[in-house]
């Protein structure tokens, strides 16, 4: 199990476009280059008469349309071809507003005339091969109205052509869509055909309610930073060749107005000995970095700004006692490098015993997380986890990923994110700034660490074949033996040793807890007093 390592991870992706391009200046006349050209008749060059139709007699040739209907015929500047004989002109009213024939119909079919039928409410478009560049007409290659001699040959076919041109249509369409809404808003937007609705009433400078998402995020972002981690083959490096460096990206946050920066002990892991550590914040601006302390068990360390600015807002810490399982949430980080990302979700659950690790040192963090099912990603470890009032309840820390474990690759979230809670983040961070070394509370013996469902079972000897119970200890004391196993702590159920040292962790040295533990199938219950250990081991 381990956590996902913004220290090792590689460069940002680069983001896809969102949109498709827009024109660079907005189409006033719409030029006559915003339409195709005219695609020419199957069979022969623009403006040749159309070939037979197999199996009837030959259609002939359409006669010359007038000056009048030629110019009518004419697409209107930036018209997409083949759209207008389906769609009236602005500048020329159809028939139906009218209320007569449109000009250059040439009246009604007579009787018996073939398909098409003249439509009755379109004006006309002249010739196919008779109108101006661009122009449009029946697809037979007559104007609108002209009557056209019966075919004889099969309807099927004509209407299977048909079809098939009105699925390429849509499927063009599709792709250019986006790059003629821009002229078709701009051609409507006098509101006389539209069927869109404006809210009159939205301010210019509109205003979020405070609590939003938005007015949190943009209340939190200026105080939020990216961290980019660098380690040389001088040390500190993990796998780091000789003279190579290795870098990654994480999160961070300020946490007071001297400049110290809250983040995770694995995003500066590698570059904390002998790397360099840089800070750039939402506005751009970078600031050199170096680390004040870690504490590689709890998964915290604490940066300070080279030459901090002035006027530095930290962000305001909450209480994780009182987070509610349903809370939202607001996670701000740099997942795979994108820095400045807002995601969002709630609080899962509570307490949710998590080891993990920073997956080159094979050292192990421990904590009793809040998990979250806002989208948390490497990159994002070290940001701080939101409530809904913009202020930190929890550390970022680590995800579960599809793999099997707590994941440190680039598996992305499933849902399943985990952060230390801001309470214990707090009390580290203190014991950090004044001295540089983490304490951690301790009860005095060794539990096995890999059995699991029982509870936590004290092991039979402690590392280096020592006795596992520290004799004077905290442990001793309260009567606790080698294979006694611990069930409860502070009332809280305990299925393993990760379990246990998670809850112990979350006390300071000196709290008072009781312990209910199993012996030879006999339920006993005790008090301790919790003893402390200084730096990581």
């Amino acid at each position: 199990m381990s956590t996902e390592n913004e220290g090792n991870e590689g460069t940002a992706q680069p983001a896809a476009p969102s949109v498709p391009p827009v024109p660079a200046v907005a189409p006033g006349g719409s030029p006559a280059s915003a339409a195709a050209p005219e695609p020419p008749v199957a069979g022969g060059p623009q403006g040749a008469p159309a070939a037979p139709i197999s199996g009837g007699p030959p259609v002939p040739p359409p006669a010359a349309a007038p000056a009048g209907a030629a110019g009518q015929g004419a697409p209107s500047p930036g018209h997409e071809p083949g759209a207008g004989a389906f769609a009236a002109q602005p500048d020329h009213p159809t028939a139906m507003q009218h209320g007569g024939p449109a000009p250059g119909h040439g009246g009604q079919p007579p009787q018996g005339a073939g398909w098409p039928p003249a439509p009755p409410t379109l004006p006309s478009y002249g010739a196919y091969g008779a109108a101006p560049a661009g122009g449009s007409g029946g697809h037979d290659g007559s104007g609108w109205g002209t009557p056209v001699p019966p075919s004889g040959g099969p309807r099927r076919k004509r209407r299977g052509g048909l079809v098939a041109a009105v699925l390429v249509a849509a499927l063009v369409v599709g792709g250019v869509g986006g790059g003629i809404g821009y002229w078709a808003a701009e051609r409507n937007d006098d509101g006389i055909n539209s069927t869109t609705v404006s809210a009159a009433d939205t301010p210019k400078d509109l205003k979020r309610d405070p609590g939003t998402v938005a007015s949190v995020a943009s209340k939190a972002l200026p105080s939020v930073v990216t961290i980019e981690a660098k380690a040389s083959g001088g040390g500190g490096g993990g796998d780091i060749e000789g003279g190579q460096e290795e870098g990654g990206t994480g999160t961070g946050f300020v946490y007071d107005q001297e400049g110290h920066i809250l983040t995770n002990n694995h995003v500066v892991a590698s570059a904390a000995d002998s790397g360099t550590l840089s800070v750039t914040f939402s506005n751009g601006k970078e600031y050199d970095a170096e680390v004040v302390g870690r504490a590689q068990g709890y998964d915290v360390a604490v940066l300070k700004l080279k030459n901090a600015p002035a006027g530095l807002a930290p962000l305001a810490l909450g209480d994780s006692e009182k987070v509610a399982v349903g809370d939202s949430t607001i996670a701000i980080g740099a997942p795979f490098g994108l820095s400045n990302t807002v995601t969002t979700g709630i609080i899962s659950a509570k307490n949710r015993p998590v080891a993990s690790g920073d997956g080159s040192s094979g050292k192990s963090s421990y904590m009793s997380a809040l998990q979250t099912d806002a989208s948390i990603n490497p990159g994002n470890s070290g940001g701080p986890l939101l409530d809904s009032r913009g202020a930190v309840i929890g550390i970022n820390s680590a995800i579960q990923s599809t793999g099997g474990g707590f994941g440190q690759t680039q598996a992305g979230s499933i849902g399943l994110g985990f952060a230390i809670p801001i309470n214990q983040a707090k009390n580290v961070a203190e014991q950090l700034i004044k001295s540089g070394e983490p304490v951690y509370p301790v009860i005095g013996a060794t539990v096995d660490m890999a059995g699991k469902g029982a509870g936590a079972k004290i092991a039979s000897q402690g590392a280096g074949g020592t006795a596992a119970v520290v004799a004077g200890g905290p442990a001793a004391k309260a009567g606790l033996k080698s294979g006694d196993v611990i069930t409860s702590f502070n009332d809280k159920p305990i299925d393993s040793g990760p379990t246990l040292i998670s809850e112990i962790w979350n006390h300071k040295p000196g709290d008072k807890v009781t312990v209910t533990y199993d012996r030879a199938g006999k339920e006993n219950k005790i008090t301790l007093t919790l003893g402390q250990r200084e730096g990581d081991s």
